[in-house]
């Protein structure tokens, strides 16, 4: 009797053949997602390709560059058509609404600096996403993120993508264990943007010079404040801006307009020394100014911690690595130290300016390009 020869594992690192192989696509319509569905679709796999409506909000809608407009729902239906697999499209209009949004006003209006991708990645798409995926009996998730997931001796692990320029393990820090074993970036070992272009060329992709989305999706033009005034009237009332000494230097017309860290456009010119907004208290409605070195701190406090080491964080008084606290600056050296009730406290090996509230601040492993985590900044410092 023959004896059944197990199949070979797959790119996607399941042992059948590509074409019983279900992958759901979670495709923004821009250029990234659209590769890594055409990829997969032509590599055998059994694809599907699922588009959030996240958010109609009329300016918002006719805007090119913000994700998941409807031109983008529009170009990624016609990838779908060109590859010929099925295309979805989901209106999560009312759970990013209550999942993302909100909280994006409140911790704004509370004088954080808010990072709503993150939440609609923890909350949305890995999420509700997620589970929809499963639902189609999907065997795994793909997505167009610069990341890498890695096997490691206890699992999957998160590694920074091979593009430093285009790493997003800032955004994806909440990925929870169970998440990555369903989860798969296709484009995380691309050495460029120039290399996910040129695939997207070689399957003949119209959204191949699409440009890149930059501001919020909901945040059309990167206007913060009109965003905020229109979900909570009344938040843009005037106030005093104060120095940290006490002396009242001027008026502004609404905390929102302001974030800490801020230098330009502060209205209180000709005064000698340079002034940066240090605090915003938003009950009383005061900007509080002062010079730059009353933003450097070493010390942030971090909750909701999703750690992704092997070893428990508490297993360990103090752990050594390297955090992030802008998705723009590059990791610094910093020690963890895990408190009784699942918090944390992060201190830095060299002061950081403008550490805020409402940012992340995510970990690194200091001998490799694992990510081990990371929680939300949630006092001022």
């Amino acid at each position: 009797m023959a004896l059944d020869h197990p199949h070979p594992i797959n790119s996607l690192g399941f042992a059948k053949p590509e074409s019983k192989t279900r992958v759901v696509v979670a495709m923004s319509g821009g250029v990234d997602s659209s590769v890594v569905a055409a990829q997969l679709a032509e590599e055998g796999y059994d694809v599907v390709g699922v588009t959030l409506q996240l958010y109609d909000h009329g300016a918002a809608l006719a805007k090119k560059g913000a994700c998941c407009a409807g031109i983008d729902i529009h170009d990624a239906r016609r990838v779908a058509e060109d590859m010929g697999f099925p295309h979805y499209v989901l209106d999560y209009e009312n759970i990013f609404k209550d999942a993302v949004i909100d909280e994006f006003a409140d911790s704004y209006l509370a004088g954080a600096t808010p990072v709503p991708c993150i939440r609609c990645n923890e909350r949305v798409k890995f999420k509700d996403l997620l589970e929809m995926a499963k639902d189609l009996d999907a065997d795994c998730m793909a997505t167009g993120h610069y990341i890498q997931r890695k096997m490691g001796p206890s699992g999957p692990e998160l590694h920074s993508a091979a593009d430093a320029a285009r790493d997003q393990s800032y955004f994806l820090f909440s990925t929870t264990p169970q998440q990555l074993d369903f989860l798969r970036f296709p484009l995380g070992h691309l050495p460029s943007k120039d290399a996910t272009r040129a695939l997207a060329a070689k399957y003949g992709l119209r959204v191949a010079d699409k440009p890149d989305s930059q501001d919020i999706c909901f945040v059309p033009n990167g206007n913060y404040a009109s965003v905020i005034e229109k979900l909570r009237p009344g938040a843009a009332e005037p106030g005093e801006i104060r120095h940290a000494d006490g002396r009242v230097l001027g008026q502004h017309n609404g905390v929102i307009h302001y974030t800490v860290g801020q230098r330009r456009g502060l209205g209180i010119g000709g005064l000698e020394e340079p002034l940066y907004v240090v605090k915003l208290d938003v009950d009383a409605r005061v900007v509080i100014v002062g010079p730059k070195e009353m933003l450097a701190t070493r010390t942030i406090p971090v909750r909701e911690i999703n750690w992704l080491g092997d070893a428990p964080l508490v297993s360990r008084a103090e752990w050594h690595v390297a955090v992030k606290v802008r998705s723009t600056r590059p990791p610094r050296e910093a020690v963890i130290r895990p408190l009784p009730d699942g918090t944390a406290e992060v201190e830095l090996l060299a002061a950081e300016e403008g550490v805020s509230p409402g940012q992340a601040c995510v970990f690194y492993d200091t001998t490799s390009t694992r990510i081990l985590g990371g929680g939300w900044i949630w006092r001022g410092a």
